[in-house]
């Protein structure tokens, strides 16, 4: 199990907190020092079941400066998406924990977290 977090991030550690009480055993990926790659982005979101503006910060400044409110969510816009995101990384929504089951979340719930965990 692999978790993307900020550390200055209250969900994050939130999620952080409710793992080491659980006992689990994970990594943690700064995704912000260790930036993920369109490749890695791609899965993540296969994973997930999302499409890439599902995941995307829409309200971070460089969303506002690149005027992502404005671009197409479609098939033909995606892959415009997912590169921003691997060039902007803060821009993505956070945590995502990468469950054991290989399926992912996007937890930022208590809930959201345990239902990783429960994914074996």
């Amino acid at each position: 199990m692999e978790i993307w977090i900020n550390p200055a991030c209250s969900k994050c550690r939130g999620a952080l907190t409710v793992l080491d009480a659980e006992g689990a055993e994970y990594t943690v990926r700064r995704y912000l020092e260790d930036v993920p790659g369109e490749d890695e982005i791609r899965e993540v979101l296969e994973r997930l079941g999302l499409e890439p503006w599902d995941i995307t910060r829409t309200q971070e400044a460089a969303a506002k400066e690149l005027g992502l409110k404005e671009w197409a969510r479609d098939e033909a816009g995606r892959e415009r998406w997912i590169a921003a995101l691997a060039a902007h990384p803060k821009l993505i929504q956070r945590p995502i924990i990468t469950a054991d089951d290989g399926t992912a979340v996007v937890a930022r719930t208590e809930d959201a977290v345990r239902d990783a965990l429960s994914r074996k």
